[in-house]
């Protein structure tokens, strides 16, 4: 590998270590030779993402000129033109390599773009479709390194563990969004439950929260398992080398949830993390886990409609 690709793809690995911890884990859990190219995938979407979600006083026309600079950057070298980007080469040799498919990649910066443009979303299936760039399509870019046995059938599973894992965050991160002036809990589901943005930010300023956005929370979390239930079929479908990663992270991150209801739901408390000492209980049980058995989805809380 070529000093430069090497270094591209160490970038890539640090910024998965530091910033990813769980997926980072469950990377662990792959063969050597796959994990530099998760961590490429990783590094891309964490790069966008920082670019979007800067908090040092840049104004958000100067963070979309950004943006939009690095991501024709990384276009032109989709086309083969050079790139002079310390993070861009291990991303494109990962999608060379795997033949992934380019339009997941622009589906995800147009995504991207779009958080410097919206601010909240007034029901589900409107933060489905943003959900769908920043999330879905990162599950199919995911899936010819996990090597599915069937692909097509895999494909939906694939699209369902990124909606689970990118709700857990809204339904974490409910504070920290609030921060940057985004709400991701749609707003028909505020209205449901008698609560408004306001009341968010009552809540995140006290550092507690009332009932009303506990059972909102609690609403938010069953509609995440729902999610992942849906995923679970979709794990047994992978090469039984990729198996364990894909395992480890579905529980490690439906343990997010876990923790949010032992906080009896409220995330202005504290984050909702798990503890390293489960983290690891959970890699190590995963990666002794025989290939094909089925995964467990997460229990619901209650039936309702989500």
């Amino acid at each position: 590998m070529a000093p430069d690709l090497a270094a591209s793809y160490a970038r890539c690995r640090e910024l998965h270590r530091r910033h990813g911890r769980t997926y980072y884990l469950a990377t662990r859990l792959l063969p050597a030779w796959k994990r530099p190219h998760v961590h490429a995938l990783y590094g891309f979407t964490r790069y966008a993402d920082e670019i979007v979600d800067r908090t040092d006083g840049v104004p958000p026309a100067e963070r979309a000129r950004q943006l939009a600079d690095w991501s024709q950057r990384f276009l032109a070298g989709l086309d083969g033109a050079a790139v002079d980007d310390p993070l861009l080469p291990a991303v494109l040799h990962t999608i060379d390599a795997f033949d992934l498919d380019r339009t997941d990649f622009a589906t995800f910066l147009t995504s991207m773009a779009m958080d410097l443009e919206v601010a909240d979303y007034p029901d589900y299936p409107a933060l489905l479709s943003y959900m769908e760039g920043s999330a879905a399509v990162i599950g199919t870019m995911m899936l010819p390194i996990l090597d599915p046995t069937d692909p097509a059938e895999a494909r939906e599973p694939a699209r369902q563990l990124g909606f689970a894992f990118q709700l857990t965050n809204f339904v974490r991160d409910v504070a920290e969004d609030l921060d940057r002036d985004r709400v991701y809990l749609p707003l028909a589901d505020l209205a449901r439950f008698g609560v408004s943005v306001a009341d968010l930010r009552e809540a995140a300023r006290r550092g507690s929260t009332g009932p009303a956005i506990r059972e909102l929370i609690a609403f938010e979390v069953d509609r995440a398992r729902a999610h992942y239930a849906a995923a679970a079929p979709g794990v047994p479908m992978l090469a039984p080398s990729s198996q364990g990663c894909i395992r480890a992270a579905y529980h490690l991150y439906a343990g997010i949830l876990d923790e949010v209801e032992r906080a009896g739901f409220d995330v202005f408390a504290r984050r909702a993390v798990v503890p390293r000492a489960r983290r690891m209980a959970v890699a190590a049980r995963c990666l002794l886990t025989a290939p094909g058995t089925p995964v467990a989805p997460p229990r619901q809380r209650v039936s309702r409609e989500a």
